[in-house]
């Protein structure tokens, strides 16, 4: 039975106090287990960027426990949070957020410039060729297409070899076809790797690369379905959406 890279026990998240303050998660027990490949979905308001910041380290619970790789989050100072975050985790966003004075080779270096460590040149390379853009890393961002930046986004996510790598929607800004090869490198990783991806999504055709699909409803889990088809995970949440309405889930974060 393989180790779980992320755990969390009971977390809860409310944001504000008293009769105004909002439950984005309402004690939320989930385990990720190393070398595989998790989507969260849920409409929106579940609770799925909240999720994924809890887990990333980004935010703090109110209460319960996140452990990544062993160490419990929630006990670390700010200091040691954001070096456990810079060395151990990697992140991928729907905005590509390179900087486009820098060619694509000092952007996959930068978090090993921020962390004041050397940059090797032949990491950079083997991270950039590894995501297939080998002879693109002289370019800069405005001579690349959204899925060559989103790809250099990913060799960034990679370049500290984290045991973790969240996406939060990687492929929301990309067309379809991009979008698909952006989804069969996070997938090659996973199956080739053995990394660990814990991705956030509202597209069943994005989450059907996923070993497992976990469902959030109310900032609670509310299902899950392994090795589903994009129909199938598409039924699922067009069910718990319809559940929305009845529970007024809009006024909650998302």
């Amino acid at each position: 039975m393989k180790p779980n890279a992320v755990e969390l026990r009971a977390v809860s998240r409310r944001y504000g106090t008293g009769d105004g303050g909002v439950p984005a998660l309402d004690h939320v027990s989930l385990a990720f287990p190393t070398g595989t490949f998790t989507a969260v979905m849920g409409p929106s308001g579940s609770g799925k960027s909240t999720l994924l910041q809890c887990a990333a380290g980004l935010d703090r619970p109110t209460s319960g426990s996140v452990t990544v790789g062993g160490t419990e989050l929630t006990r670390l100072s700010e200091t040691k949070l954001t070096r456990l975050r810079r060395e151990r985790i990697g992140f991928v966003f729907q905005a590509f957020n390179l900087l486009p004075s820098l060619t694509a080779e000092q952007n996959v270096a930068l978090p090993l410039r921020l962390a004041g460590r050397r940059v090797p040149r032949a990491r950079i390379r083997e991270v950039l060729q590894q995501v297939g853009l080998g002879d693109r890393a002289k370019h800069r961002p405005t001579e690349l297409s959204g899925g060559q930046q989103q790809r250099v986004a990913l060799a960034r996510a990679l370049v500290t070899r984290p045991e973790v790598l969240f996406g939060d929607e990687p492929t929301g800004a990309l067309d379809s076809r991009t979008g698909r090869e952006v989804l069969a490198l996070l997938r090659g990783m996973v199956d080739d790797d053995g990394r660990t991806i814990i991705m956030v999504t509202h597209d069943p055709v994005a989450a059907s690369y996923a070993d497992r699909v976990v469902f959030l409803v109310d900032g609670r889990v509310g299902g899950e379905l392994t090795g589903a088809s994009a129909d199938v995970i598409a039924t699922r949440l067009t069910d718990l959406t319809g559940l929305t309405g009845l529970t007024g889930l809009e006024a909650v974060p998302c």
